[in-house]
């Protein structure tokens, strides 16, 4: 039988040292194509290009040249994923992982994540994806530690399947391996970010503006991303994209709207 074909890509860009790890790990797992932006796109959502063009091209970088298609490509996370299944992609993939991000996509930060919102490109399209992070936001993180739980992860995605319109968050505590306890199903922390703006003025009289903040977490459950990456445990938080509030339904149903 072939081998899964593994649509790699993140927001961190083609040479971040994370999506390098992940290629290198994918290459163990199956055929590994890789299209990436060309540069660091982290915090742009679900963001896609309408207004400018897109460029995409063939590289090559390290030791994965020789086996590993690789494509850069100018526009959003979102647009990597869009560009590989319309364009660049021989066939269809069996999976779409996207990571390692460099630093959180816990709780609220799925909302502004690149690495989640090129998973959930994927997901859209109806191919199983995963996102995976490491909470260690340092260029020169190591990430060679979290091998063992990526593989085994993305195998058992790969042997079980996931649920239909389901994308998995992935996040991996910045931990040695021995100091990893293992890994937990949760719910995303309720949480937030207390945001300020740091104002500042250009030599040449013009304001301009930092954006700043500290994370609040509003949640004391056991049984959520934050509590486990606290905790020694890596998270996974299976993770939808219809954003309906069905509970809300009803209540809204009540209001007067058509009388």
């Amino acid at each position: 039988m072939s081998k899964p074909l593994i649509l790699v890509t993140n927001d961190d860009g083609i040479t971040a040292p994370g999506l390098r790890s992940l290629v290198s790990f994918m290459k163990d797992l199956g055929d590994v194509f890789v299209v990436a932006p060309d540069s660091p796109q982290s915090g742009m959502g679900h963001a896609i290009t309408l207004d400018s063009t897109l460029y995409s091209k063939r590289i090559k970088i390290g030791s994965e040249a020789s086996d590993t298609k690789e494509y850069s490509c100018s526009g959003t996370p979102a647009d990597c994923v869009k560009l590989a299944l319309r364009e660049l992609l021989p066939r269809r993939p069996d999976i779409c992982i996207s990571g390692i991000n460099h630093g959180s996509n816990s709780s609220i930060n799925v909302i502004y994540s690149g690495t989640m919102s090129a998973a959930i490109e994927a997901g859209i399209e109806g191919v199983p994806a995963i996102g995976f992070s490491l909470c260690d936001y340092n260029w020169d993180a190591d990430f060679s530690h979290t091998e063992d739980f990526i593989k085994k992860i993305v195998n058992e995605a790969l042997a079980h399947k996931i649920p239909k319109d389901v994308v998995l968050n992935v996040n991996i505590p910045n931990l040695k391996k021995e100091e990893l306890k293992g890994i937990k199903i949760c719910r995303q922390a309720k949480a937030n970010w207390k945001e300020k703006f740091d104002k500042r003025t250009n030599p040449m009289g013009k304001d301009y503006y930092w954006l700043t903040g500290e994370f609040e977490l509003l949640d004391k459950g056991e049984d959520t991303d934050e509590w486990a990456l606290s905790n020694g445990y890596i998270s996974i938080v299976p993770t939808q994209f219809d954003l309906t509030a069905h509970h809300a339904i009803q209540d809204i149903n009540n209001w007067s709207l058509n009388e």
